[in-house]
């Protein structure tokens, strides 16, 4: 049974309004990165609750699997992480230990913080503990050949390409591989495992062919993108002021 497309977009400015005004908008799921966003850690937290009393599904890209980091992005209220440069099973293996409670990993248990209603709604460690939603991102030749073992490890719960590095690895080393075959072996890899495949878009025009292809989850463009072609058109469409 084909999967639901869930759309998302990219938050990459860290402005608690533009977050608050995305979260509005209807869509499934947010990205908020911290590895190439103009935002910081400490200014998680208020884009965060900016996102208070909406269905989206709140995703942070950290820059990579760090307990603390971790720890933290869920503690506050995050559904799930992607992590970048996820290259083989053991990466993936890593990302897992890092955000889940044990048995399954090391991430620390209280009951005090936001994502617990600041022990207002505390866990139990009587009934099961809740598990994040983890995108681990495929975006080089070596995470292509072993999507596969990464997607069957348990605890990730998608393949995300990463256009951009991905394309950038393939040039590097002069691979004869086509990108647009990688692509349909990462989504491959994840429908063996029975798990989602996403991809980063920067074109409206582009989300039927890669639906085609098999990708469900689905961001298009940023929040930094759709104000730089705004600012672009806007000027593009009045005429130079004269001296």
């Amino acid at each position: 049974m084909t999967q639901p497309t869930q759309l998302g977009t990219w938050i990459s400015l860290g402005s608690t309004v533009v977050t608050e005004l995305a979260a509005e908008c209807g869509f499934d799921w947010l990205l908020f990165d911290l590895e190439h966003g103009c935002g910081t850690g400490a200014d998680l937290l208020p884009q965060l609750q900016a996102t208070r009393g909406t269905a989206v599904r709140k995703i942070v890209r950290v820059g990579a699997p760090h307990q603390d980091l971790v720890q933290h992005v869920l503690d506050w209220g995050a559904d799930g992480l992607m992590v970048p440069h996820v290259d083989t099973a053991a990466d993936a293996e890593r990302v897992v230990q890092a955000s889940h409670y044990p048995p399954r990993g090391r991430r620390g248990f209280a009951r005090n913080v936001r994502s617990c209603g600041y022990g207002l709604h505390p866990l139990s460690i009587d009934e099961p503990l809740p598990s994040p939603f983890i995108l681990a991102q495929i975006e080089s030749l070596e995470g292509v050949g072993n999507a596969g073992a990464i997607a069957a490890v348990d605890g990730i719960s998608a393949l995300f390409v990463g256009p951009a590095d991905l394309s950038l690895d393939l040039k590097a080393r002069r691979s004869d591989r086509a990108y647009d075959d990688c692509l349909r072996e990462v989504v491959s890899a994840a429908q063996a495992a029975g798990k989602p495949c996403g991809i980063l878009l920067r074109e409206t025009a582009d989300l039927p062919q890669y639906q085609a292809m098999g990708f469900t989850w689905i961001a298009i463009d940023s929040d930094l993108g759709l104000l730089r072609e705004g600012f672009k058109r806007l000027r593009a469409s009045v005429p130079a002021c004269a001296a």
